[in-house]
């Protein structure tokens, strides 16, 4: 997946009201578009390198967009609507084992009145709902954690994959951990124990999971490696 713009380096300074970032460019402060709804927990220290892009379309109120915050020495990608782009590049090129020789990828499909999933794959005569997660989280050293703040959403994605799958469709959870350093992902059950409670019962219910890491290049992000997990 690479980026429309190119990539421009600044300092974190704050975030607020959920949205909002004030990023030092230079000697000037700007005000950026942050595209994450989650907690983005460990990652919004004063003075963390970051990287952004500049819109061109004279319509934008804010013409910067955060894409990349530096957390130590591993930069992590923070842009939650891109994480779906990563999948699909990925999904196309054959990069995640269990998705290879696909017949078609369909994306954003409506599941029932209320839900959508990211992918509906198929391959011969098996159709698969793939619901994608975006992970910044990392706590200890090497692993990442999911999710990063209560997640009604997901408790929603998971119960309507149970769903899916007594219909006769495969079931998968991706936890696409946009950082390259860790080896290991675990579930924050200090931070939403519903979730990780009923992640961990519909495991038993036949939702598998898979969890990739990203690699980071100068024009863009990539689905790298898969990683290991603990969901007890």
């Amino acid at each position: 997946m690479k980026f429309n713009q190119t990539l421009i380096s600044g300092e974190f300074i704050k975030r607020y009201k959920r949205f909002f970032v004030d990023i030092k460019i230079g000697n000037s402060i700007i005000t950026a578009h942050c595209p994450n709804t989650g907690s983005m927990m460990g990652l919004l220290k004063k003075g963390n390198n970051v990287w952004l892009t500049k819109s061109d379309n004279p319509n934008r109120k804010l013409k910067y967009t955060l894409q990349v915050i530096q957390d130590q020495k591993s930069k992590v990608g923070i842009n939650t609507h891109l994480t779906n782009k990563i999948v699909y590049d990925a999904l196309r090129k054959g990069i995640i084992k269990n998705f290879k020789n696909l017949n078609n990828i369909q994306q954003e499909v409506k599941f029932s009145e209320n839900t959508r999933f990211d992918f509906l794959l198929t391959k011969k005569t098996k159709q698969t709902f793939v619901e994608v997660k975006n992970v910044t989280l990392s706590r200890k050293k090497q692993i990442a954690e999911f999710p990063d703040a209560i997640t009604s959403r997901g408790l929603k994605h998971i119960r309507e994959l149970l769903k899916a799958n007594k219909k006769g469709y495969e079931i998968y959870l991706l936890f696409v951990i946009q950082r390259d350093d860790c080896n290991t992902f675990e579930l924050a059950k200090d931070i939403d124990p519903k979730y990780c409670e009923l992640l961990a019962k519909a495991v038993k219910k036949n939702l598998k999971i898979l969890c990739y890491d990203c690699k980071f290049y100068s024009k863009g992000i990539k689905l790298n490696r898969q990683i290991n997990f603990k969901i007890e």
